[in-house]
């Protein structure tokens, strides 16, 4: 019988709580979200590659890959702090590590490198590796939703943001063969090398800025340690 009363208790809470979240939604917090986000993901810029596997005959399932890395990307955003925790990480040190992906990245597009050729499954589907992880739904994605939300920005815009941009992320892998017809293969090349460019310096940004963060922490505990 006391299950009971705690049950309502707990589920009024949660109530609260979800009431609570649905009021901070914001148009101008789930715009820049977005854009930030999509920038991040880079939908853009994956097109060549996503071309590139077509040609070499990997397959993939839109849907598939559009659910998992939203999945994948909403888990995170609720539970990926608390997660870096546990492991003694925190955003700068993470910031760090998705800079290198995406420096590993923008040097495979730039390059023509097959970093992640020998991580495909044996029949040649691409769906989970690499346009889920690290494409999608990588470390990049996951620091981009730690920082915004460290900056302020409310869960409920940030879960928005998510389903929008994977909505994006379906529509350009369903139509991706018509992007293909009008970009022709000169399109395709000039495309996948200027947004390597791109995301080259996306990379040195987010590995400079956390940088900084780490250095000044060894600094300050550094200075902690001689005041003692």
């Amino acid at each position: 019988m006391l299950g009971l009363p705690l049950l309502a208790a707990a589920s009024e809470g949660i109530f609260a709580k979800l009431v609570y979240e649905l009021s901070l939604f914001d148009l101008d917090q789930l715009y820049k979200s977005f854009l930030t986000l999509f920038v991040t993901i880079d939908i853009i810029g994956a097109i060549p590659i996503i071309l590139s596997l077509k040609s070499k005959g990997k397959v993939y399932n839109a849907t598939q890959v559009g659910v998992y890395s939203g999945l994948i990307l909403l888990v995170f955003l609720f539970v990926g702090e608390r997660l870096l925790q546990s492991f003694g990480a925190d955003i700068s040190t993470f910031g760090v590590a998705g800079g290198i992906v995406l420096f590993v990245m923008a040097v495979e597009m730039i390059f023509g490198l097959e970093i992640f050729k020998s991580e495909e499954d044996d029949n040649g589907n691409s769906t989970f590796v690499p346009l889920v992880f690290p494409l999608f739904a990588g470390a990049a994605s996951f620091t981009t939703l730690l920082t915004l939300r460290s900056d302020g920005m409310a869960m409920i815009n940030l879960a928005l943001s998510i389903v929008v941009n994977m909505i994006l992320v379906y529509l350009v892998l369903r139509y991706v063969s018509i992007l293909d017809r009008l970009l022709g293969a000169n399109g395709v090349y000039i495309l996948r090398k200027f947004f390597g460019v791109v995301l080259l310096a996306i990379s040195v940004k987010f590995i400079t800025k956390n940088l900084i963060d780490v250095i000044a922490m060894v600094q300050h505990g550094v200075a902690a340690l001689g005041a003692q």
